[in-house]
């Protein structure tokens, strides 16, 4: 997400930085490097005026230009209007009433509505520890129940069932009464979507809205649409008391103009951020830590936070002893880091959140993808146990086979041990304790500055 208008950001903070000293010309210029990016990534035109209203009423002033490190009081002028226009601080799901607390989930159909309740309902198991009650309303559309059910018993967590001969309130209101008597802490609704906004749909949703009285009424929408993920925001907020915004699939979204626009458009503050397909991939909106990652300065806190949550601890002091022992890194630990990054949103979420990114050529940025990390562990998989551990016997009728048994070319399998080797030289280099990438984020602090 933002790879176009990052890269244009991130550039023009490096020029700020080069300076010793701006004047009001070369401010204006960097201004008008900065409302180009805005508009090509699709962020609404009342949104980009006011932000670079905002930027220049602060830059433009004797105390930026006289300062001695104007490049850097120019770059936390953007990044404190970029956290304003974002939201500016967390705003967390509202869990504080008698259970169950019920979330109700709206939006247009192909949104990922259903996908989101599966997600929430992970996010709520997994972090806040709480009891969870699925449930889909979506009758018009059988193949919504049967997703919801199938994403329920993959996170294991429980769901009412429905069928396309009931009536939404019908079974919303089931669903309501057993959250009572069986005592969940969470009920989440997903509802139907249409191709597009009708008086039919806003109708059955306001009338679902009346009778659960959710704590959370919030709006799934499609980043990649741009421009119309705010206006459709706004249409749904016009006809149901909206409390936040799940913006899905800003791992396919390189523009990100929706994420700038809608909260200024809504006024609704954006919740979560869908990053992906696995349920797992759910991260809460932090305005000050996107503002840090579209200007190029990374995410650590958030990193911090989801290798604390997902990094298995004992395969990792597992690897941290036997490196320790002097006993080097092999192919299975490899793949053992690889299937930590992919707990913790894949290899391109990762990415997103380290400092320096933007720095990197988009099509050198682009070769490091989580395919990639998948044709990685197929190759080890078909590899036996002595090869895993000492790939130096790796040889030519080796290699065919291994090949052959994963679907790639020998040329991959020369490609992944070159990887390989040059990830066991960084971890010999990382010190006689030898940690590896996932274990030394899992044992830094979770708050940093």
């Amino acid at each position: 997400m933002f790879d176009s208008l990052s890269d244009r950001l991130s550039k023009t903070v490096r020029n700020w930085l080069g300076q010793g000293r701006l004047s009001e010309d070369n401010i204006q210029d960097s201004l008008r490097e900065i409302r180009l990016a805005l508009l090509e990534a699709d962020v609404a035109l009342p949104v980009v005026k006011i932000f670079i209203d905002n930027v220049k009423a602060k830059a433009i002033g004797t105390d930026v230009i006289k300062t001695l490190s104007p490049g850097q009081m120019l770059v936390k002028i953007v990044q404190d209007e970029l956290t304003v226009l974002l939201g500016e601080k967390n705003d967390a799901l509202n869990l504080a009433i008698k259970p169950p607390a019920v979330m109700l989930l709206a939006g247009l159909q192909g949104s990922g509505k259903t996908t989101s309740a599966a997600k929430l309902a992970k996010y709520l198991t997994e972090r806040h520890e709480k009891k969870v009650l699925l449930v889909s309303c979506d009758v018009y559309r059988p193949a919504a129940i049967e997703q919801l059910a199938t994403l329920a018993a993959e996170i294991n967590v429980d769901i009412e069932t429905s069928h396309a001969t009931e009536q939404p309130l019908v079974i919303a209101t089931r669903a309501l009464l057993r959250a009572q008597k069986e005592w969940y802490d969470v009920l989440i609704v997903d509802t139907a979507g249409r191709l597009h906004i009708d008086e039919a749909m806003m109708h059955e949703i306001k009338d679902l809205n009346a009778a659960l009285n959710p704590i959370e009424t919030l709006f799934v929408v499609d980043s990649m649409t741009g421009q119309d993920a705010a206006t459709t925001a706004k249409a749904f907020d016009d006809a149901l008391p909206l409390t936040g915004i799940i913006l899905t699939k800003t791992d396919g979204d390189a523009r990100g103009g929706a994420a700038l626009s809608i909260r200024y458009i809504t006024g609704k503050p954006i919740k979560f951020l869908g990053v992906g397909e696995r349920v797992a991939a759910l991260e809460p909106f932090h305005p000050d830590r996107l503002a840090s990652r579209i200007l190029g300065m990374g995410d650590i806190v958030s990193l911090v936070e989801e290798a604390q949550l997902h990094v298995d601890k004992v395969k990792a002091d597992k690897l941290t002893k036997k490196m320790q022992k002097g006993k080097g890194f092999d192919l299975e630990d490899f793949r053992d880091q690889i299937a930590q990054m992919n707990k913790m949103g894949g290899i391109q979420s990762l990415m997103g959140k380290l400092p320096g990114m933007g720095a990197i050529p988009s099509n050198v940025k682009d070769k490091v993808n989580d395919k990639s990390f998948g044709q990685i562990v197929a190759i080890i998989n078909s590899m036996t146990p002595k090869e895993r551990r000492d790939p130096d016997i790796l040889k030519g009728s080796r290699k065919k086979r291994i090949a052959l048994g994963s679907g790639t070319q020998v040329q991959d399998v020369n490609r992944l041990l070159k990887q390989f080797y040059d990830m066991q030289t960084m971890m010999k280099r990382m010190g006689k304790g030898g940690k590896g990438l996932m274990s030394m984020l899992g044992g830094m602090p979770g708050r940093i500055g």
